[in-house]
């Protein structure tokens, strides 16, 4: 697979990182190492970066590309384990973390990975083929109750119950194995009148509710948040890049919470919990990508970037 991938917001992280000569980084979702490649030549080659994956095939594209920088060093594992991967490789304190939590475009347009519903391929939608539960062996074995729930929690199907009702009554009497099979079970349970309504593909839903299921990709993000900012030098910065209201929502609240930890009544007159702040929310709470870039990339649409700031201790 051909890994290339356009980094998305990729000025606005530039930006709002400001990265510093001989800073130490750690891109947390390196993918085809875009966004490590710009904060590398923003530091005019002097910077220290981690670059942390768990799909072999970034590990292994970034690599090759980022080879002429000594301070890259490409890690292959899951972000969640940030704090412990980093300190295993005797990483510093940092100056930066970058999460994009998107799929990347060459996982999507990989047919192989069963990422997307737009061509007929293997049910799998892992981040790391190396280990863990196929959408397929998923889908095929889970129970009518936990496919809604994955599909009405992760997705936020309206018809989440009957999409479910429908893979159960398919894979009676063929397993599903293909994405096909998975978008077939789609069509057959939302009315024609709902899908030709619909701004988009019917299955989009679904699939992302199934790969989040499948990657565990929201369960563990607030306390991999907290994680990376223990990580952080006071005036690092912290950018996350969000692709769905699900993982956003987890973000915004979890840098709130950072930023005001306090659980003392509202209307005590000092604080008696001793909870203090360990990050400041910046740039106005998020920022879009612009309309020359979505115009561009039609992926970066739904892309909201959220910046936060290391307080240090008084």
């Amino acid at each position: 697979m051909d890994f290339q991938h356009e980094p998305v917001l990729l000025q606005e992280v530039l930006e709002w990182m400001n990265v510093r000569k001989d800073g130490i980084y750690c891109d947390g979702t390196l993918g085809g190492g875009g966004h490590s490649e710009a904060i590398l030549k923003a530091s005019g080659g002097t910077a220290t970066l981690y670059g942390i994956d768990r799909d072999e095939t970034a590990i292994a594209a970034a690599s090759e590309r980022l080879k002429k920088y000594p301070g890259f060093h490409a890690i292959r594992g899951n972000f969640h384990d940030g704090k412990f991967l980093l300190q295993e490789e005797g990483a510093g304190p940092l100056d930066g973390v970058l999460l994009d939590l998107g799929v990347s475009s060459p996982q999507l347009d990989t047919p192989e990975r069963g990422f997307s519903y737009h061509a007929d391929a293997p049910l799998d939608m892992r981040m790391d083929r190396s280990h863990g539960q196929t959408a397929a062996e998923f889908l095929n074995t889970a129970s009518k109750q936990e496919i809604t729930r994955v599909l009405r929690d992760w997705g936020e199907e309206k018809w989440a119950a009957r999409i479910a009702a429908i893979i159960c009554e398919h894979r009676q009497h063929k397993p599903l194995e293909t994405t096909f099979d998975l978008v077939n079970a789609v069509d057959a349970a939302i009315p024609k009148a709902v899908r030709r309504k619909d701004d988009g593909h019917p299955a989009r839903r679904t699939f992302q509710a199934v790969r989040i299921e499948i990657n565990d990709e929201l369960a563990p993000l607030e306390q991999a948040i907290r994680d990376f900012t223990d990580c952080l030098k006071p005036g690092a910065r912290f950018c996350v890049i969000t692709f769905h209201s699900l993982e956003d929502r987890i973000v915004k609240k979890c840098f709130k919470t950072l930023e005001n930890p306090c659980i003392c009544p509202p209307k005590a007159p000092i604080c008696t919990c001793g909870r203090k702040p360990s990050l400041k929310v910046l740039a106005g709470g998020m920022v879009a990508p612009s309309e020359e870039e979505t115009e561009r990339n039609p992926r970066a649409r739904s892309a909201k970037l959220r910046v936060a700031e290391k307080i240090g201790e008084d």
